[in-house]
């Protein structure tokens, strides 16, 4: 396999705390730069997507991107582990900045209709399938392995600061100078990513011995990533209750949420709360794994949370008041966040950016697959069946990770 590119050569301290390391907070500000751009874009390209066509078109034009990224995702993995995760996520920032610019200078200058949103979705969709990967990726590479946990929780941080901020940032882009200027914002966050990008330093992998058997291909990096990952005593039962948890709660968590606030008569204020419920509770999860760095017996506190936030998935179609449904939200929101670091943890890091795209395929791939079938079941057997039968999928993840042993005694490093 080719060897990762290497930023400059300078030796990084291995037990510099995460978060004192500037290496580390460049890295984290690019991040949390790159994901607002992308809260911003989103809401941008929604937006302006209603106003150029119909509500189907705009639904259509707003699932362009998943395609290109469910398909790619494995690829993407690939790329990062040949080429280095920092050169692909700085590539994929600059390729998604120039497409988001140019679009915003397009609405600018005309109004272009539907066809180059569409483009840029698709251009996001497919560099989304090699940026992911590589995120996940790049940690490793940044500080000691006994610091992943906290660059896990700084990580976390990021995303829900991302989400809280985005779309209000991009709907004040929208309010002050239209979808064009709400693309700029956009392209301009992602923008700040890439020079910050640049200045962080990469730590070599250790030298991989098989590579003097010659070159590898693609395909070849792709069938033995997927190999290691069937192999693991750890990771193979992971990636089983990261779907099955996955599976149970999307649904729950979109679909059904919209209409238990619907059929509850909370409205969209109240799902607001709901959601925003969850965010507070994943956050303060992200701050503890931040502040602690680690969390004793992962494994088995993670197959403890997993089951303890299928209880509450459930609870969510039963609790009487707006309030109630807040703290059961809150509740499923804490009770998540682990298996992320421990896949950081287990994994060869010379395999991350493979195994980083098939914990994402899962994620983005399949576990969306369920949502039109939870609404369908809905219609057909009520709020309360689907969400107990998705309670019970998502426990399911929790049972794998406490009954397989190497799972259950996974430890964080220190």
């Amino acid at each position: 396999m080719t060897a990762a590119l290497i930023s400059p050569a300078t030796p990084l301290t291995e037990d510099r705390p995460a978060h004192r390391d500037p290496n580390v907070l460049r890295w984290l500000t690019a991040y949390t730069s790159s994901m607002l751009g992308d809260g911003v874009y989103y809401l941008a390209l929604s937006w302006a997507a209603v106003q150029a066509g119909s509500p189907a078109q705009a639904g259509v034009l707003m699932s362009v991107s998943a395609l290109p990224r469910a398909l790619l995702m494995l690829g993407g993995g690939v790329l990062a582990d040949r080429l280095g995760p920092r050169a692909v996520v700085i590539g994929s920032d600059a390729v998604r900045c120039a497409a988001v610019l140019a679009v915003a200078a397009l609405l600018f200058l005309t109004s272009p209709g539907l066809w180059p949103l569409a483009a840029l979705a698709l251009v996001f969709g497919t560099v989304d399938a090699v940026f992911m990967p590589a995120v996940g990726a790049l940690p490793v590479r940044l500080t000691g392995k006994g610091q992943l946990a906290r660059v896990q929780g700084m990580r976390g941080l990021a995303i829900r600061f991302s989400t809280v901020l985005g779309a209000p940032l991009g709907g004040l882009g929208v309010a002050v100078g239209g979808p064009a200027a709400a693309f700029g914002l956009a392209g301009l966050l992602i923008a700040v990513s890439v020079p910050l990008l640049v200045s962080v330093r990469t730590r070599d992998l250790p030298r991989d011995d098989s590579a003097d058997a010659g070159p590898s291909t693609p395909l070849g990096d792709l069938a033995t990533g997927l190999r290691y990952i069937r192999g693991h005593r750890v990771l193979a039962p992971l990636m089983l209750a990261i779907a099955l948890g996955d599976l149970g709660f999307v649904g729950p968590l979109n679909v059904g949420l919209t209409l238990l606030a619907d059929r509850r008569g909370w409205g969209a204020s109240g799902m607001g709360w709901v959601l925003a419920g969850f965010g507070v509770g994943a956050g303060a999860a992200a701050l503890v794994l931040t502040v602690r760095g680690r969390v004793p017996r992962a494994g088995l506190v993670t197959g403890c949370s997993c089951v303890a936030g299928s209880v509450a998935v459930g609870a969510l179609a039963f609790v009487p008041t707006l309030a109630a449904a807040v703290g059961a939200a809150l509740a499923v929101g804490l009770l998540t966040g682990l298996s992320g670091a421990l896949l950081q943890t287990q994994s060869d890091p010379a395999c991350l950016g493979r195994v980083s795209a098939v914990a994402g395929l899962v994620s983005l791939g399949l576990a969306p697959l369920g949502m039109p079938f939870a609404a369908a079941a809905i219609g057909a057997w009520g709020l309360g069946p689907v969400y107990l039968v998705s309670a019970v999928v998502c426990g399911l993840g929790g049972v794998v990770a406490l009954v397989v042993p190497a799972l259950r005694r996974a430890e964080l490093p220190g």
